[in-house]
C-alpha cells in the first residue's frame, strides 16, 4: 500500500514533474539534492503511482541527470544496502547489472587471475536485469558451479577465502531489487541502471567500472565525490565491450581519478588527480578484434572459456583478452604500476596453475 505523503516532505513526484523537471530537456531544471532525496525515497517506498513513477524515470532520463542528483539517489540507495566487508580490501568492480548478448563475460577469469596474483576482487550483479535482461557475472558463475545465491557476509567470506568474491543483488540491495517489475515495464534504462553499479556492497576503496564515453566516466567521478556514503580512494572507468566491464580489444579509453591527489579547489573529474589512458591491445603482441570475442550462449561460453583459459588449456585471443582484463584489476588494486606489468603477474598466475585453484576454491566454497 502506497505510504501517505504527509510523510514525506513538499516534493510528491508529480510536483517535481509541473515545477522542475518534466517541461523537456532544453527547458527541464535540475533538481536540489533534497528534491532528488525525496524523490528517490518517494519511489522506494512504492508511494508514486505507475504513471507519474514512469514520467519521472524518463524526465531524468531525457534532461540527463547531474552528479548532484545521482549522488542523492545513491545515497538513499546505500542507506537501505545491507554491507558486508571482507577483511581484505578488494576491487570492486561494477558492470552493467543488465548484461550482454554478444561476447563472452570474461571478468570472471580476470578476477580469478587477478586474485591468484594478489589483487582481491569483487563482482556484484542482479539475475537478468531490466532493460536488456541478458546474462551477467550470477550466470557465468551457475554455470562454473559457484553458488551465487549468498548472504552479504557469505559474499565477505568468500573474497577472504578465494580473493573472489560475489554478491547478489536481492541479498545485499533489496530495496532495488523490488523494482524489477516497474523497471521491466519502462523498457528503458533509468537512472536506476547506473546507481545500482555503485553500490560497492564490500564497501571497497577503489572502484573499477565501464562507460561507452569519457564524459559519463567523468560524471561517476563526481558522483562518488557528491554521495555523502561513499568515501573512495580511487576510481577507474573504462569503455568496455557492450558497455560491460571487459577491455575493448583494439582501442580502450581509461579514466583513472585518486582522491588523495585531489586539489582542493577542483575536486572530481576536474581536478589534477583525474586522467586518461589508452590500452592498445596490439602494443602487448595481442591480435584481437571483438569479432574473435563473439559467443552465441553467452553464460556457457563464458563458462567454458573460463575453465579453459584459468586451466592453461586455451591460448589465443580468449587468452589474450582475460591477461589483459586481469592485468588492469590488478593495476587498478595498485599491485603494479602499468598495465605491462600487470600483464605479467597475469600470466605468471595462469601459468603456475594458481588461478584454477582460485576457480576450485570458488566451487568448493
Amino acid at each position: 500500500m502506497a505510504q501517505a505523503t504527509q510523510e514525506f516532505g513538499d516534493w510528491p513526484l508529480k510536483r517535481l514533474m509541473t515545477e522542475v523537471c518534466g517541461s523537456g530537456h532544453k527547458s527541464a531544471d535540475d533538481l536540489t539534492r533534497a528534491q532528488a532525496t525525496e524523490a528517490f525515497e518517494r519511489v522506494l517506498a512504492d508511494e508514486p503511482d505507475p504513471t507519474t513513477l514512469g514520467a519521472f524515470w524518463l524526465a531524468n532520463r531525457w534532461k540527463r541527470n547531474t552528479p548532484e542528483e545521482l549522488g542523492a539517489y545513491v545515497d538513499v540507495m546505500c542507506d537501505r544496502v545491507e554491507y558486508a566487508e571482507p577483511n581484505a580490501d578488494p576491487v570492486d568492480c561494477g558492470a552493467n547489472y543488465d548484461g550482454k548478448g554478444r561476447s563472452a563475460i570474461l571478468g570472471v577469469a580476470a578476477g580469478a587471475v587477478a586474485a591468484a596474483a594478489g589483487t582481491p576482487v569483487v563482482v556484484h550483479s542482479g539475475d537478468r536485469v531490466p532493460t536488456q535482461k541478458q546474462d551477467a557475472y550470477k550466470h557465468v558463475l551457475d554455470e562454473l558451479g559457484v553458488h551465487t545465491e549468498l548472504t552479504p557476509a557469505d559474499s565477505a567470506d568468500m573474497v577472504d577465502e578465494t580473493g573472489f568474491g560475489f554478491y547478489y543483488q536481492p541479498a545485499f540491495n533489496p530495496a532495488v531489487d523490488d523494482l524489477w517489475e516497474r523497471r521491466d515495464m519502462m523498457g528503458v534504462r533509468t537512472f536506476v541502471n547506473t546507481i545500482e553499479t555503485l553500490a560497492n556492497p564490500a564497501g571497497a576503496s577503489t572502484h573499477l567500472g565501464s562507460f561507452y564515453h569519457l564524459a559519463f566516466a567523468k560524471k561517476v567521478v563526481d558522483t562518488f565525490v557528491e554521495s555523502e556514503f561513499h568515501d573512495l580512494d580511487r576510481v577507474l572507468m573504462f569503455q568496455g565491450m557492450e558497455g560491460y566491464d571487459d577491455v575493448r580489444p583494439g582501442y580502450t579509453k581509461v579514466a583513472e581519478w585518486d582522491a588523495g591527489d585531489d586539489a582542493d579547489d577542483a575536486a572530481g573529474s576536474e581536478g589534477a588527480s583525474f586522467t586518461d589512458f589508452e590500452i592498445e591491445t596490439a602494443e602487448y603482441g595481442m591480435d584481437l578484434e571483438e569479432d574473435d570475442l563473439a559467443v552465441d550462449d553467452v553464460a556457457a561460453e563464458s563458462a567454458a572459456i573460463t575453465e579453459a583459459v584459468l586451466a592453461g588449456e586455451r591460448d589465443g585471443p580468449f587468452a589474450d583478452a582475460v591477461a589483459v582484463n586481469a592485468a588492469l584489476r590488478i593495476y587498478a588494486g595498485e599491485d603494479a604500476d602499468s598495465i605491462e606489468e600487470g600483464l605479467e603477474l597475469a600470466r605468471e598466475a595462469i601459468d603456475d596453475g594458481s588461478a584454477h585453484e582460485v576457480l576450485e576454491a570458488l566451487r568448493a566454497f
